[in-house]
Formats: C-alpha cells, sequence, structure tokens
C-alpha cells in the first residue's frame, strides 16, 4: 500500500497538467475559409481559398462551409485616382 501512494500520486499530477492550446485554429492564410465536419463532431477548417465562389465549389455536397477568415488582414477599397474637378 505504501508503495502504491507515490505512484498514485505521480499518476494524478500527470492526469491534472493542462493540454496545450491552439494559438489558431484556422489553417492557412488565405481570405477564405472552408469549415468541414467530419464523423463523430469534429470539424477542421481549412484557409486555402481566395475567393467566396472556390470555397462554394468545394463545399458543394458536403457537410461544409464557407467562412472569412479573421486572421488575414483586408485590404479597404481605394478611391479612384481619376483626375480631379477644377
Amino acid at each position: 500500500m505504501m508503495r502504491a501512494l507515490p505512484l498514485l500520486f505521480i499518476v494524478g499530477i500527470i492526469m491534472s497538467a493542462p493540454a496545450p492550446a491552439a494559438a489558431q485554429r484556422f489553417g492557412g492564410n488565405a481570405p477564405v475559409c472552408l469549415q468541414k465536419w467530419e464523423w463523430g463532431g469534429a470539424s477542421s477548417i481549412r484557409c486555402q481559398y481566395s475567393t467566396w465562389e472556390e470555397c462554394k465549389a468545394s463545399a458543394a455536397g458536403l457537410s461544409a462551409m464557407c467562412l472569412q477568415n479573421p486572421y488575414v488582414q483586408q485590404q479597404p477599397p481605394h478611391p479612384d485616382r481619376g483626375p480631379r474637378p477644377r
């Protein structure tokens, strides 16, 4: 009994150690992501699409949806650089 107590203590410490946190759930750096649900409730997010149309074509027929990558900085539209009125 006395030998098992330290072993149980060590096992308890190992079991209570927290798992490392995921810094970024989104794989890839493209502006459009595909979230795909898998059997058992798991899901994966892959950001490899440059347009919504590309992503929607890949998601067709799957348990999936397209979403905007929150980690990609979107470029603001540039104003027209036409001639100025005088």
